[in-house]
């Protein structure tokens, strides 16, 4: 089975991935990490990726895609595969469907979990860490026992400057103009199945599943 999780910041697209990494026995492919790999291990691609890494620059579409295609090539893919964090653009997804066409499979499925601004600003803004010892908190999910106190060591907590609302408010607005418009790309290609980011985690994967399964 061969699969794409969407979703905006926040809507726990990494979290449901593990899961279905885990139910489906499928590798989970996070594009940041494989970049990273591949950097480590100094494959063709990632070779061609550090050299932009180290100029400070981005690293183009055509060298991610490359990255992803040496990783589906790999034998742990054979079964499906999960794509988390990517494609992030419509020219990426394009890109992604002529590699696979290459390769000979196709997405079967992708996943939408869709989530209300107002509820990612309340999920992404609420981090905190201790300033003395590093543990992380959270205020709406794991909140310390004393408001801005460390439950640890007593330390001080306090917010990253990633985690702040002007922050946040950047990101969502580069996925509203980058990402969001594949969901009407995958929408037109009938693969799309939007899941509600809302509730448990346990109860969005189920749904999940039941979706994957309809």
């Amino acid at each position: 089975m061969n699969l794409i999780l969407l979703g905006p910041p926040g809507a726990g697209k990494g979290t449901q991935a593990k899961l279905l990494e885990k139910e489906l026995s499928i590798p989970q492919i996070s594009t940041g990490d494989i970049l990273r790999a591949a950097v480590k291990d100094k494959s063709p691609m990632g070779l061609k990726a550090m050299s932009f890494m180290d100029s400070g620059a981005l690293v183009p579409d055509e060298v991610v895609v490359g990255i992803v295609k040496e990783r589906l090539a790999m034998d742990d893919c054979r079964a499906g595969f999960i794509l988390d964090g990517f494609p992030r653009t419509v020219a990426q997804a394009d890109a992604l469907k002529n590699t696979l066409d290459v390769l000979g499979v196709g997405i079967e499925h992708v996943l939408f979990i869709s989530l209300a601004r107002e509820e990612l600003l309340a999920r992404l803004t609420g981090r905190r860490t201790c300033k003395k010892c590093g543990k992380g908190y959270h205020l709406l999910f794991e909140p310390p026992l004393v408001d801005g106190q460390c439950d640890a060591c007593e330390g001080e907590l306090f917010q990253r400057e990633d985690d702040s609302e002007d922050t946040i408010k950047k990101r969502l607005d580069v996925y509203d103009i980058q990402t969001a418009p594949l969901i009407k790309y995958y929408q037109d290609a009938f693969l799309l199945k939007e899941i509600s980011g809302l509730g448990s985690i346990g109860v969005i994967h189920q749904q999940m599943l039941a979706a994957l399964h309809s």
